[in-house]
């Protein structure tokens, strides 16, 4: 188990880092493959993600199936290692847990790493975009809040440790391109949980709730800082059991006072 920095991840979950376990190929079986696209499509090592939802599933290379720690619901009995691609680190986020760390691949493993997505059109003011770069958006207002999310919704539909959100006004996202490829998927039993995605690469968006007045940001997709500094954990009550919370930011089991 690893947790990697690189951007391509970063797009492809929303999430400050991915967290993965590799597993020998012929060791996992993978059930509802009809509901499963891929990116690029028909390319060995593609991304792949649920059609449905977004969430991010198992994808192979070779021999290899790279499971997303985030989509686990039992302990899966193994703790991340090390973090790789440190040097692509987003610059809002900080590295505390004392792991070693690799500016890309881990030491001994025979791999080229691939170029970080250039930006497509990058604007002037702060935005971000999905992995395809079919899908972009600006921030035309300013942020309210960021806070690192811990409940299971998050990370299944992350396929991360903990979701990263960035909440802002309905009126401040603005899509610049490609908001006709958006797809909404609303958790059936909940209130108001609701996944966005790009549909050609499953890369998560910014979900814009005008009912309610705001719109909720994965600061993974983020091209530049937001520069807003996070107010702390929500949800630690459900955290998931193989990853350890090391910087002195307030933790809530929940919601914190206040909402």
């Amino acid at each position: 188990m690893y947790h990697c920095h690189c951007s391509r991840c970063r797009k492809a979950h929303g999430a400050a880092f991915a967290t993965y376990v590799d597993a020998p190929l012929a060791a996992v079986t993978v059930v509802g493959q009809e509901a499963i696209a891929a990116w690029p499509p028909g390319v060995e090592g593609a991304r792949r993600f649920c059609r449905i939802c977004g969430a991010v599933v198992p994808y192979a290379h070779r021999d290899t199936l790279f499971l997303p720690a985030g989509n686990f619901e039992e302990d899966p009995g193994t703790r991340p290692a090390r973090h790789i691609f440190a040097g692509s680190r987003a610059p809002w986020y900080q590295i505390r847990d004392g792991l070693p760390q690799s500016d890309a691949y881990a030491p001994g493993q025979n791999a080229t790493p691939e170029p970080d997505p250039t930006p497509v059109d990058r604007p002037a003011r702060p935005g971000g975009a999905c992995l395809c770069g079919a899908v972009a958006y600006v921030l035309d207002g300013p942020p309210i809040k960021r806070r690192y999310c811990h409940c299971g919704r998050c990370r299944k539909s992350l396929s991360a440790a903990h979701a990263a959100n960035l909440r802002t006004s309905a009126d401040a996202v603005r899509f610049v391109r490609g908001e006709e490829r958006l797809t909404r998927y609303h958790l059936p039993e909940a209130r108001f949980f609701t996944t966005v995605f790009c549909d050609r690469c499953g890369s998560p968006m910014p979900r814009v709730d005008r009912d309610r007045g705001i719109a909720l940001v994965p600061l993974g997709t983020f091209d530049d800082d937001p520069g807003v500094p996070p107010l702390g954990h929500i949800f630690v009550g459900s955290k998931a059991p193989w990853f350890d919370i090391a910087d002195d930011l307030p933790q809530y089991k929940e919601y914190p006072p206040g909402g």
